[in-house]
């Protein structure tokens, strides 16, 4: 048997595992604070002061006012348990949802004009999701906790 197969394997690795991780992680901290800035300033911000572009946008789905505070409310919400650990997987799952339906509004009510934004915005709240779906047994164990001191 040849004795240059394991330390060739090992040998092609030019970043240690524990280097990658804490890249990776980090990466996808950034990525977090990059989209909770973006559904906290840049999408819930418009609707929450109730800018006109965004008041004539839910005037022409019908939703008037109500619709755009909530929405407003529901990004707002989502932007901070983006940042909040225990919160971030739950957070990136409703910001999907919540995407998925801006997707079929943007094909329905405006034609498509803008449809690939909210599938653009899928992608990496699906990865944090995923990569923090962890942290959802630690919430559950956190309700489950505070429901037996309620």
């Amino acid at each position: 048997m040849s004795q240059t197969t394991a330390p060739a394997a090992t040998a092609t690795r030019s970043t240690p595992a524990p280097a990658r991780s804490r890249a990776a992680r980090i990466a996808l901290r950034t990525v977090q604070v990059l989209l909770a800035l973006f559904y906290g300033l840049a999408s819930a911000l418009p609707k929450l002061i109730a800018h006109p572009s965004a008041a004539e946008s839910f005037d022409k789905m019908g939703w008037g006012s109500a619709g755009m505070y909530t929405i407003g409310a529901l990004e707002l919400a989502g932007a901070i348990a983006l940042l909040v650990p225990v919160l971030q997987s739950v957070a990136a799952m409703a910001l999907s949802a919540l995407m998925v339906g801006a997707f079929i509004v943007q094909l329905t009510v405006f034609d498509g004009q803008y449809a690939a934004t909210p599938l653009i915005l899928i992608v990496p709240l699906a990865l944090i999701a995923w990569t923090r779906r962890s942290h959802n047994t630690d919430l559950v164990r956190l309700l489950r906790g505070a429901g037996r001191t309620a």
